[in-house]
């Protein structure tokens, strides 16, 4: 028997008790709702991840989670007796939130629905904190303070069963909470504008009218993405990385990008990915691989498709770093940033590095007019598709671990291979393993050799098409 100590918590022990041999038939009532929470947790959990859900019930909604390796936990003695009947191929565990005591960690946590029944939510949050790893993502779901009435109005014409008084708690109140348990919030969803299925009525408002700004705010349901943020302040591992260089018709740029690279980290590797050119830079490439071979790490290679996606995709097969880099060869974003670049994820404050081009004053010639008001079009977009700030969608450098490319890789037909860029496709990828993004500015230059290959009209339609596409993928789903 577990040691219920508050009045308040023996209020909602005795409450979940009575609930529970029910509870089934009473959850299905409102499949409608709890589908939206399972729909939205197994769109950032992989197949292959073990996950936890603190505060389980009798299991139901982890039943259709979709993971390798499920494990529940609960107070009530009796929701755990029906779990363990309703659902006998998951493990459950009669125990409080406060007071975990699993020895395992999880890839995923999931506190869905119950942050408002804890009597100290710092106390569970730092137990939580036992059972995760430093890649381990929390979701946490929760009610929007603007329904509190309305489902109180519920509970009073007997629509919802009427429970104790729960924590109403705000974004920032669950943000204050998991920073002081060593947690980072890193993005937050509204959904469900319509909490019960009105044909029709419902699909049209929560799948259009409710991604929308305003309507959003209104939504019932609110989520929270974090990260642990307590492996930060360990004794800090070095990697080795490896750069790959993608170059199409940049034959004088190739011995600069060699020279001006600095040496950072474990280790670095050089791959050259040179693309159809019509001058001698694969010639040049070959040269300049002997030329420096008993100084630098340095491979070369063709690609046989087209567009800078396909190079960097033929780069990152052959890569062999911990952390996978990309640099243009055309090098107006500077080789000397790259160390930036690396201390921002090898020190954890992001897991995927975006260069950002606009928020430094550009050299006069870096970029053509029509292409910034583009970038920043594209930039207010990807900020309502990945719902958080994202200022350059195009700087040609990125930065990502290569065992979260490997999965990455692995989910890309979730999108499909649409991006001849392989900007979007590696942030769309980023976005749905649920890894933080941050943006590193950079100072953009001019060219110093040769033309863009980018087409700004042709393009930039198929930019467009891109976006929309992906809009159903993140937005509409």
């Amino acid at each position: 028997m577990l040691e219920i100590r508050s009045n308040r918590s023996k209020e909602f022990y005795e409450h979940f008790e009575k609930l529970a041999p029910i509870y089934s038939k009473y959850r299905k009532r409102y499949n409608y709702f709890w589908h939206n929470i399972i729909k939205y947790c197994n769109y950032y959990i992989q197949e292959e991840n073990t996950v936890i859900e603190i505060g389980c019930g009798n299991g139901d909604s982890l039943s259709e989670i979709k993971a390798k390796q499920k494990t529940g936990i609960d107070f009530s003695p009796e929701m755990i007796n029906q779990a363990k009947k309703l659902h006998p191929d998951i493990e459950f565990h009669n125990m409080l939130a406060e007071q975990i005591t699993l020895d395992k960690k999880y890839d995923v946590v999931l506190l869905t629905g119950v942050m408002g029944y804890f009597d100290n939510v710092l106390d569970v949050l730092n137990s939580v904190k036992k059972i995760c790893h430093p890649r381990t993502r929390i979701i946490i779901s929760y009610y929007n303070h603007f329904w509190e009435p309305i489902l109180r109005f519920g509970e009073l014409f007997k629509f919802k069963k009427k429970s104790p008084t729960k924590n109403w708690l705000t974004k920032h109140d669950i943000a204050n909470l998991l920073y002081m348990a060593d947690f980072e919030a890193f993005r937050t969803t509204h959904s469900l504008l319509i909490p019960i299925n009105i044909p029709i009525i419902s699909y049209l408002f929560n799948r259009y009218i409710a991604r929308l700004p305003f309507f959003n705010s209104m939504c019932v349901n609110k989520y929270i993405n974090a990260r642990p943020i307590f492996h930060q302040k360990e004794e800090r591992k070095e990697f080795s990385t490896t750069v790959v260089i993608p170059a199409r018709n940049e034959s004088g740029n190739i011995e600069d990008a060699i020279t001006r690279l600095p040496k950072f980290g474990k280790h670095v590797e050089i791959i050259f990915v040179e693309g159809n050119s019509t001058d001698d830079t694969w010639e040049t490439i070959q040269k300049i691989k002997k030329k420096y071979e008993s100084t630098h790490d340095i491979k070369i290679t063709q690609q046989e498709g087209k567009g800078k996606g396909d190079a960097v995709r033929k780069g990152y097969s052959i890569a062999t770093g911990d952390i996978l880099m990309i640099l243009d060869a055309d090098l107006t974003v500077p080789p000397e940033d790259l160390p930036k670049f690396y201390e921002a994820i090898a020190s954890g404050k992001g897991e995927f590095i975006n260069g950002s081009r606009l928020i430094y004053p550009m050299e006069k010639e870096a970029m053509r007019s029509l292409n910034t008001v583009g970038n920043k079009f594209f930039s207010w977009v990807f900020s309502w598709l990945l719902e958080q700030p994202i200022k350059d969608t195009l700087c040609g450098t990125k930065v990502m671990f290569r065992d979260d490319y490997i999965r990455l890789q692995a989910n890309r037909k979730f999108f499909g291979e649409f991006d001849p860029f392989g900007d979007y496709d590696l942030l769309f990828g980023a976005y749905k393993l649920n890894l933080k993004i941050i943006d590193l500015p950079i100072r953009y230059r001019e060219r110093t050799y040769g033309d863009t290959n980018i087409s700004r009209f042709r393009h930039g339609f198929l930019l467009l098409r891109m976006c929309w596409y992906a809009a159903g993928k993140i937005k509409f789903w």
